[in-house]
């Protein structure tokens, strides 16, 4: 058994339940911590080598690091239920010129020009601009899954179609990479547990590959019996 486990750090919004649960049924004698990390913090935990390997949101500093973009997030802003916004399937970012956006200090998504009119304070989190926008102070402008974390009642939201998006990736220190990252790493790409690309497919296909030089092998001849001749030279028989 595998004492030391496998460390996953993932940013807030990521939910790595489903690859988790795959890992269980494949690696049931290997625990898998899983490490909820400021997006910001991630890369630097993954160098320092407190995880052995990360979601992350990119960009990234790349330096030293394996990266695989996963998937890409709908960005959207979230609005009090019964805000005008709502009353369209989705929004610009003209057409949030005049409301106040809140702008985290953990904010994810780069913005070449940032959307409406600065609000009267930078929250510290994500979290503490939510609670802003409850208490009708502004609005804030998120990738989806970050809207789902901090779920309200009193909130919804709609996607913003040409806001800059948030990709999540997989990342790990490349000079790092163990048969553990392998493992996971299959799992992510969606390999199956016999892929050829994972251990136990690479184990099976040394199997059959054993299997099918042991059926090439010819049989052993059987043993002549002393005394015997070969055919044609028996005893009191001639040679033409």
């Amino acid at each position: 058994m595998n004492h030391e486990g496998f460390r996953l750090a993932y940013a807030p919004g990521v939910t790595p339940a489903k690859w988790a649960g795959i890992w269980a049924e494949r690696l049931p004698d290997v625990p898998l911590s899983l490490l909820s990390v400021p997006a910001a913090d991630v890369v630097g935990m993954l160098r320092g080598g407190g995880a052995d390997a990360g979601f992350v949101r990119l960009p990234v500093d790349r330096e030293g690091l394996s990266v695989i973009p996963l998937y890409v997030e709908t960005t959207v802003v979230v609005v009090p239920k019964g805000h005008v916004v709502t009353a369209a399937d989705e929004v610009t970012v003209a057409d949030l010129a005049d409301e106040e956006i809140f702008h985290p200090l953990d904010d994810v998504l780069e913005w070449e020009t940032r959307p409406g009119q600065p609000a009267f304070e930078r929250p510290a989190t994500t979290a503490d601009a939510i609670r802003l926008v409850a208490a009708g102070a502004g609005l804030l402008v998120v990738p989806q899954s970050l809207a789902r974390l901090h779920h309200r009642r009193d909130l919804t939201y709609r996607p913003v179609s040409d806001a800059p998006r948030s990709q999540v990736a997989l990342a790990w220190v490349a000079e790092r990479t163990t048969d553990l990252v392998d493992d996971f790493v299959g799992i992510v790409r969606g390999r199956t547990v016999n892929s050829s690309r994972g251990r136990a497919g690479q184990a099976a296909q040394a199997g059959q590959a054993a299997a099918r030089k042991s059926a090439r092998k010819p049989a052993d001849k059987p043993a002549r019996r002393r005394g015997s001749l070969p055919s044609g030279r028996r005893k009191g028989r001639r040679p033409r």
